[in-house]
């Protein structure tokens, strides 16, 4: 039967998990008496899963055969572009004074973990459909842990292009393909592997938090954004959250698993020693984590010396944690905003950092994690890249001294990287070209293509002094951003890795 199932298309099996989970917010919505939201999301899980049945029962008599990786890319390329519109389908239903567009962005959002939301007002949507972003997020997250080691990995694509010796966006070889095991089979093997992890850290933080002192679905829902680093909040950021700062302190240690690969798993090693201590990501990723801060602080500092107000201690540390904490969570691009961040703007005198987030928003956290943005090991293969120049410069006949893994990373893997972040920068161009074509400022415009792009949609409330309200764009405006999240969740070279012939010859 496992084996069965496995032949069929990756889209069907993830309408199948969808389908199955609109149960949860389903019977949540039952216990609260909202009946009007609990028959949307049982009678849309009943008639996906009949519709599902119909569709594998018609494909029954095919042939067993399995997918390849580019099939399973096209797959995931589908499940952010279609699968949406199932997923919207309760929620429209649910809300019921709102237009199917909105539900769309909003489940695309949830999906590719960028948690912009139309729906921040307190009180418009019930608790049972805070519950169902969380969990569309929280499964988004899910499918980029599995897909980065099952599907990306294999292809050399999501950050891997940058230490592998394979061509990126190109299948294994025949020998490898001998030695490997199927792509169902590699799907089901790191479902298997990684879904207890993630559901463990998940429960373990969720655990925290309502000890903290986090009502029960709010602990669940930021618990469920932490690990997706989608952001999404039912109150309006975990600055509002009764868990204080005890309550950040958990999220930020739960938050550095979006640092590197390794803190939960050495299936795609990005390192060829052991340890967490060795993986250039991580380590580049708690500089910047350590490093901006510490310039913030310095500048709060003298910002408070000015007004005579350096006697406050507590106010300093007050600002420092506010601004670790802040940087991380956008670094990690799940855009949770401390307590403390309003507070050491206001006491230095700093008016909003937004062009600070964005720059950290477009670096993004590591491969193979459920943060988007450029990736620490790009970023780090051109830093490499750029020191050796330098050290060219002054010492033209000069020898590195790198190892060889490191010299891959300062050649090709900088090439490789190079090409990536034009192209990112190619889509961020494009992005808001079209976005001002159709009314938009130019200030918004950029703020709404890194914050889609690089799928940190609190950036769209925090970057800019007056927050732009999603709600009040037009119809083609919100498809624009739709399309840049889903191009800034599978990537521009996984897009163009699909134009591969080989996909479509079958």
């Amino acid at each position: 039967m496992k084996e069965r199932l496995l032949t069929f298309p990756l889209i069907l099996i993830l309408a199948g998990v969808a389908a199955l989970a609109m149960m949860i917010p389903g019977l949540h919505a039952l216990v609260q008496e909202e009946h009007r939201v609990a028959r949307a999301f049982v009678y849309s899980s009943i008639l996906g899963l009949v519709l599902l049945f119909l569709v594998g029962l018609a494909m029954a008599g095919r042939a067993t055969r399995g997918n390849t990786d580019l099939q399973n890319l096209f797959s995931l390329l589908m499940a952010y572009t279609l699968l949406p519109l199932f997923l919207a389908l309760p929620f429209y239903e649910g809300i019921a004074n709102t237009s199917f567009i909105n539900a769309y962005f909003e489940m695309v959002s949830s999906l590719t973990t960028t948690g912009a939301t139309m729906f921040d007002t307190p009180g418009r949507l019930v608790d049972s459909l805070h519950l169902w972003r969380g969990m569309v997020g929280w499964l988004g997250g899910l499918l980029m842990w599995i897909a980065a080691s099952a599907v990306l990995a294999p292809l050399h694509l999501g950050g891997f292009e940058v230490t592998a010796s394979g061509e990126p966006g190109q299948e294994v070889s025949e020998l490898d393909r001998f030695e490997r095991a199927s792509p169902g089979k590699r799907l089901a093997q790191t479902t298997y592997q990684l879904l207890p992890v993630y559901g463990g850290l998940t429960a373990a933080l969720w655990l925290m938090l309502m000890i903290g002192g986090d009502r029960p679905l709010v602990a669940f829902m930021h618990s469920m954004s932490t690990m997706a680093t989608s952001g999404i909040s039912p109150i309006g950021g975990i600055e509002n959250a009764g868990s204080g700062y005890g309550g950040e302190a958990v999220i930020f240690l739960f938050m550095l698993f979006a640092l590197s690969r390794l803190t939960f798993s050495s299936d795609t090693i990005t390192t060829a020693r052991p340890g967490l201590h060795h993986d250039p990501e991580f380590r580049f990723g708690m500089a910047l984590v350590i490093g901006v801060p510490l310039l913030l602080f310095s500048r709060h500092w003298l910002g408070a010396f000015e007004v005579d107000q350096t006697e406050s201690f507590a106010l300093a540390a007050e600002a420092l944690w506010g601004g670790m904490f802040t940087v991380l969570s956008f670094l990690s691009t799940t855009g949770f905003e401390s307590a403390a961040w309003e507070g050491a703007r206001n006491w230095s005198g700093l008016g909003t950092p937004g062009l600070i987030l964005m720059g950290l928003s477009l670096v993004g956290g590591g491969v193979a994690t459920t943060a988007g943005g450029v990736k620490l090991l790009r970023v780090y293969a051109l830093y490499l890249n750029g020191r050796r120049e330098m050290e060219r410069l002054v010492y033209p006949s000069s020898v590195g001294r790198a190892q060889a893994g490191s010299r891959r990373i300062r050649r090709q893997g900088a090439f490789i990287a190079w090409i990536f972040f034009m192209l990112f920068a190619l889509s961020l161009t494009l992005v808001t070209v079209a976005l001002t074509a159709l009314g938009q400022g130019f200030e918004p415009a950029i703020v709404l293509a890194v914050a889609t792009l690089s799928t940190t949609g609190p950036l769209i409330t925090v970057a800019t002094e007056t927050p732009i309200q999603l709600l009040t764009l037009a119809g083609p405006t919100k498809l624009v951003l739709c399309a840049a999240m889903v191009l800034g969740r599978l990537e521009t070279l996984a897009i163009i890795a699909l134009l591969n012939p080989g996909l479509w010859r079958n």
